[in-house]
């Protein structure tokens, strides 16, 4: 199904294909005919990571849905969990359009969206009329304002996970994403510990009230120099977060330089972010302990980079540009191949959930 409406959605501009796309996603679930447009659920394959049990290890990354106003039908195509955001304290509009660009020879996107969304109050609302039938799981990605500095970065974090902690099975704490000027300074040694340090102890004081503690897990950038990687190691660490997620879009252009649209700024994902990005997975995984998982995102685009993902260290997965350009059908052929992984006599799981 999704080869007929393929053609029709990449004549459309990035970011209008985006939103019509969700749309028909929403229309066919409340149709009832999300089959038709996914194709059959995978089996489960329930894998136990971050405290939680995930029907599947294969999820949706963050961005697709920013607000969290479609996470029903998307936790219809089969996801084991579905993140929503990245959301902010306060709405706001994001970067100038147009700020997203198909790179359709590469099975790559440009986009420089910028946070856009419509607030932590909105997406709360949202997620709380969410019927989330069957057992997949939610994660919320959360950011910070645009206009706040840095020096004040960790109300806005701080606040956020307080919003969402009741709704989250677990949150994702962004500080890698290249189009918020500044933001991935956060992921600088002292600036880190200091970030991570304030939501550890706000996550233990959610804990107390609400009586459950809820992982909290940091989103680190594939741009990272080996340095970079082993410094954050340290401070993740020593504060014992949850699980990281490795890793956001790129600013390198090297394997697209020839692109019309290589020029334009924003974070690069896709095929060509597949090596990168699972690069840093693997020397994340080799500096911290194993009781801190990390999850595995940057072009996934078949069962195969998923499997390659896993071996790199990941418990578990995510796909976002792979669902453009290849469809609801991904999410099932990553189930399998991992499966199918988990089943040889040379496979098992990647770390220890």
């Amino acid at each position: 199904m999704y080869s007929l409406a393929r053609p029709f959605l990449f004549g459309l501009d990035a970011e209008r294909a985006h939103q019509a796309g969700l749309k028909a996603l929403d229309l066919a679930f409340r149709s009832g005919c999300i089959g038709l447009v996914a194709g059959p659920r995978p089996a489960p394959l329930p894998t136990r990571a971050l405290g939680l049990t995930f029907p599947n290890p294969v999820g949706l990354a963050a961005g697709l849905d920013k607000n969290g106003e479609h996470i029903d039908a998307l936790l219809a195509l089969g996801f084991g969990f579905v993140e929503v955001g990245t959301v902010t304290p306060r709405a706001q509009p994001g970067n100038p359009k147009p700020r997203m660009f198909r790179l359709v020879g590469d099975e790559a996107l440009i986009n420089r969206l910028g946070f856009n969304n419509a607030g932590v109050e909105a997406l709360v609302r949202n997620v709380e009329r969410a019927r989330r039938d069957g057992d997949g799981l939610l994660g919320i990605n959360v950011g910070k304002n645009k206009d706040t500095p840095n020096a004040d970065a960790a109300d806005d974090y701080v606040y956020c996970l307080e919003r969402v902690y009741a709704l989250a099975d677990y949150v994702t704490v962004n500080i890698s994403s290249p189009n918020t000027a500044g933001l991935r300074e956060l992921q600088e040694e002292q600036s880190l510990r200091r970030l991570v340090g304030s939501l550890r102890e706000a996550q233990e004081r959610l804990a107390a009230t609400h009586g459950k503690r809820v992982p909290v897990l940091v989103k680190i950038a594939p741009d990272l120099n080996d340095a970079d990687i082993d410094a954050a190691a340290r401070v993740l660490s020593d504060l014992e977060v949850d699980g990281v997620v490795a890793t956001n879009t790129t600013v390198a252009r090297t394997s697209v330089q020839s692109h019309r649209h290589a020029g334009e700024s924003g974070g690069l994902s896709g095929a060509p972010l597949m090596g990168q990005s699972t690069l840093v997975l693997r020397r994340m995984r080799a500096r911290l302990p194993e009781s801190i998982p990390l999850v595995g995102v940057g072009g996934i685009l078949s069962g195969a980079d998923a499997v390659a993902k896993m071996a790199a260290g990941a418990s578990l997965v995510q796909c976002y540009t792979g669902l453009v350009y290849r469809g609801p059908e991904l999410v099932a052929e990553c189930v399998e191949a991992v499966r199918r992984r988990k089943e040889s006599p040379s496979g098992g799981t990647a770390g220890r959930a």
